[in-house]
């Protein structure tokens, strides 16, 4: 184990083998961390943080503070809950959960890169990238396989589903199905064919989800109408969890489709 003479360590931090701690980090009381990972000079990780093994933690990063939500009252127990094998860049922020026993959580294999905020209660899953600066505020679920181009921000209580490319400097305040590829302000511009391929979803499937999204945003439907059509209709995995996110329908709503679009996709 490898911890720098500046760095401060809590009594009770709980620590797996094989770390690297570097100079003036912080690692407070009640903090767990697993074996094989790197915390960097200067990042913080406080209150109830509970992290997995292979895990780093980049410069400046600070995991576990308070949110910033006036409801929050600084003497619960709240905490962060961070899986296995992410990267956490530069400068990252993770704040706690908002309300008694919640928790933040993350999943696995992410890579949240430079000033990436994580707000309260938010909830991400396996494999995303998230460029520079993505600002996701809380209640915020986000699916996995999920690529958030630089600087897009996400409004409170909205969800991301699996396998979206959303372009940077965008804003978003409504739901995103997944494999879609959002263009501009709550607006998606087809599917994401090319990075379906690339993980393996073949022909078939990604036909699938191409005439999913054909019957929400191209039938002339509304959406209660396109759920209802679709019940009737036979679905693949990909095209089911297509139909399956539209049919969960909260007080966000759905991002609507760009008026022109090519919807192409092999």
């Amino acid at each position: 184990m490898k911890i720098h003479p500046t760095a401060i360590v809590g009594s009770s931090a709980r620590l797996g083998e094989n770390l690297e701690i570097g100079p003036y980090a912080i690692v407070e009381d009640g903090v767990t961390v697993g074996s094989d990972c790197v915390i960097q000079a200067h990042s913080v990780l406080t209150n109830k943080v509970t992290i997995g093994d292979r895990n780093v933690i980049g410069y400046g990063a600070v995991i576990g503070s308070p949110p910033q939500d006036l409801a929050h009252n600084d003497s619960i127990s709240s905490g962060v809950v961070i899986g296995n094998d992410n990267v956490f860049r530069e400068y990252v922020t993770i704040h706690r959960g908002s309300k008694e026993g919640t928790s933040t959580r993350v999943g696995h294999g992410n890579l949240l890169m430079a000033g990436v905020h994580l707000g309260h209660n938010v909830s991400i899953g396996d494999r995303n990238i998230f460029a520079n600066n993505c600002l996701l505020a809380g209640y915020v679920d986000a699916a996995d396989d999920i690529v958030l181009g630089g600087a897009s921000v996400f409004h409170q209580f909205l969800r991301i589903g699996a396998m979206c490319m959303i372009r940077g400097g965008t804003a978003w305040s409504k739901d995103i199905p997944p494999f879609t590829v959002g263009a501009i302000i709550n607006r998606v511009c087809g599917i994401n064919a090319i990075g379906m391929k690339r993980k393996g979803i073949g022909t078939e499937n990604r036909a699938n989800v191409k005439r999913a999204y054909k019957l929400l945003y191209r039938s002339g439907l509304n959406v209660t109408q396109a759920i209802d059509a679709g019940q009737s209709e036979d679905w693949t995995r990909e095209g089911k969890m297509f139909m399956d996110f539209v049919g969960r329908r909260t007080k966000r709503g759905l991002c609507a489709a760009q008026s022109e679009e090519p919807i192409g996709t092999h």
